[in-house]
């Protein structure tokens, strides 16, 4: 395979901060000519869905003009589940869910719905990866985002593969969907799951809290913050290992 025809490479997250709160979304783009650009964005009020969607709109806007295979990495499965099955569905009803709703997002939905229709045929994948296992690429681009929402923009990279510290082609070989991360309205499942614990990590050193107010101060207006809710100890442990650190 000449360069010319390696496929361009995205990773893409979102973030709220309350779901609704402030949000943030984070993008990395890396050409077939092994040039990055990193892209990010947020709003004072907004949720994690909004988010997750603004970014894929930013990327493939992007990479618009690119022809080539363009292979989009998130963790979201209410996004790849929306652009490949349900958009189809709610387009067919006039923007309606099966029970009748309107469906929410809808002016984003459809913005993503043109720019998919817009490539060229079997010219974009969607590949699921598991947040906050270490995927450099996931990592990167939701440290991008929670930077936005902390309104606290982060330094975003341009420039040649060579000098970027993110080891970006490292992904896991099975990218398929699980079989039931996501309800029929769209909510993470994650999201409904109790928390474990609740993490931050300020200046290098990391923390577990007990409630997300106690995590919440302790990284509001930290530029270099990050913060999670674990599910479990063993997620717990995973979103750890992905920041390079532990608890003593």
């Amino acid at each position: 395979m000449s360069r010319s025809e390696d496929p361009t490479l995205v990773f893409t997250d979102g973030a709220a901060k309350g779901n609704p709160g402030p949000g943030g979304w984070g993008v990395i783009i890396v050409m077939s000519d092994d040039m990055v650009c990193e892209l990010g964005g947020g709003s004072p009020h907004t949720t994690n869905n909004k988010m997750e969607l603004s970014g894929a709109i930013a990327a493939l806007a992007q990479v618009a003009d690119r022809p080539n295979l363009v292979a989009v990495y998130t963790d979201s499965t209410y996004l790849i589940q929306g652009i490949t099955k349900w958009v189809w569905g709610w387009r067919r009803n006039g923007w309606r869910t099966a029970a009748g709703g309107e469906v929410l997002n809808r002016e984003l939905w459809q913005r993503l719905f043109d720019l998919v229709g817009a490539r060229p045929p079997k010219s974009l994948e969607w590949r699921w990866v598991r947040g906050h296992v270490g995927t450099p690429g996931n990592e990167r681009a939701d440290e991008i985002a929670v930077a936005f929402a902390l309104q606290k923009p982060a330094n975003l990279y341009r420039g040649p593969l060579t000098g970027y510290r993110v080891d970006i082609h490292t992904v896991p070989e099975n990218t398929a969907l699980p079989k039931r991360d996501v309800s029929s309205t769209g909510t993470k499942a994650r999201s409904k799951a109790a928390a474990y614990s609740y993490l931050s990590v300020v200046d290098g050193v990391p923390m577990r809290h007990t409630s997300w107010t106690e995590c919440e101060r302790r990284v509001r207006g930290q530029s270099n913050a990050r913060f999670k809710k674990a599910t479990s100890a063993a997620d717990e442990a995973a979103i750890l290992r992905g920041w390079g650190v532990a608890l003593r």
